[in-house]
C-alpha cells in the first residue's frame, strides 16, 4: 500500500496558482540551498520541460528564488523574492535546456559561493508539493526532503555501509530508507540516509572521523506550519 503525505490528500499551503510550480518549486530551491550551504552568491537556474515553458505564469521563478532565501511555499514573502534578492545582493539568472528522460517539472541549480565554489544539484516538482533531488554534483542519489537526511560521499571499500549503520544504531538513530551510489567499483560511492530523527552533531562527528570518508551533507525535513 502506498504511503500518503499530507501534502498528496489535502495539498500544501502555499502562496501561488501551482502546487508544482509554486509549492514544489519552492521547496526545491530551499533544500537545494541547505546543500549548497551559507554564503551563496548567485544561482543560474536552468529550467527543464514545462518549468521552462510556464515559470513565469505560474511564478516558479519566484517561488525557487524565494526558496534559495530559505522561504517556505507558504511565505508572505514569496511574492516579492525578486526584490527580496536584489537586496541581498544574491545574483539570479534563468536559462533553458532539455535535461533528458526527467519529470517535465525538473530544475538544475547551477550555485555559486562566495568562495568561487560552484555546486550543481538536480532536483525535480513531482506533484502535490512534493520534490525529489536525484543529483548533486555529477553523482546519483534519490531523496525527498521529508526526512532528516545526511549523504556520506566515501571510498568504496568493503565494510562502510556496515560501519556508518553502526555509528547511526549506536546513536540512536533509526535509518527510514538507505540507497547506495556508484559510478565505478572500487573508487567512490555516496550513501544516502533519510531517517526518522535528525541526527545529532556528535553522531555526524563520528562518521566523519571514521576514515575513508571524503565529505558528510546533512539536509534538515522540510515541515509544513
Amino acid at each position: 500500500m502506498k504511503n500518503y503525505s499530507a501534502f498528496d490528500i489535502l495539498g500544501p499551503i502555499m502562496i501561488g496558482p501551482s502546487s508544482s510550480h509554486t509549492a514544489g518549486a519552492a521547496r526545491l530551491a530551499k533544500v537545494a540551498a541547505i546543500i549548497a550551504g551559507k554564503n551563496i552568491m548567485s544561482v543560474k537556474f536552468v529550467l527543464h520541460g514545462s518549468f521552462a515553458k510556464t515559470y513565469k505564469g505560474h511564478g516558479s521563478d519566484k517561488a525557487l528564488i524565494a526558496g534559495i532565501l530559505g522561504m517556505d511555499p507558504w511565505d508572505d514573502r514569496l511574492k516579492d523574492s525578486m526584490s527580496i534578492a536584489k537586496e541581498e545582493g544574491l545574483n539570479v539568472e534563468f536559462a533553458f535546456a532539455d535535461l533528458g528522460d526527467v519529470h517535465p517539472n525538473t530544475v538544475k541549480f547551477v550555485i555559486t559561493k562566495k568562495s568561487g565554489r560552484i555546486i550543481e544539484i538536480i532536483g525535480s516538482s513531482v506533484g502535490g508539493g512534493n520534490i525529489l533531488i536525484f543529483r548533486v554534483d555529477g553523482e546519483a542519489v534519490e531523496f525527498t526532503g521529508n526526512y532528516p537526511t545526511i549523504i556520506v560521499r566515501h571510498k568504496d571499500i568493503p565494510g562502510m555501509i556496515s560501519k556508518v549503520s553502526t555509528i547511526l544504531y549506536e546513536g540512536n538513530v533509526n535509518i527510514a530508507f538507505m540507497n547506495v551510489y556508484r559510478n565505478s567499483r572500487g573508487l567512490n560511492a555516496t550513501m544516502v540516509f533519510e531517517t526518522d530523527t535528525i541526527v545529532s552533531k556528535d553522531v555526524l562527528n563520528r562518521i566523519k572521523c571514521m576514515g575513508n570518508i571524503y565529505n558528510i551533507r546533512e539536509i534538515a525535513p522540510l515541515v509544513e506550519s
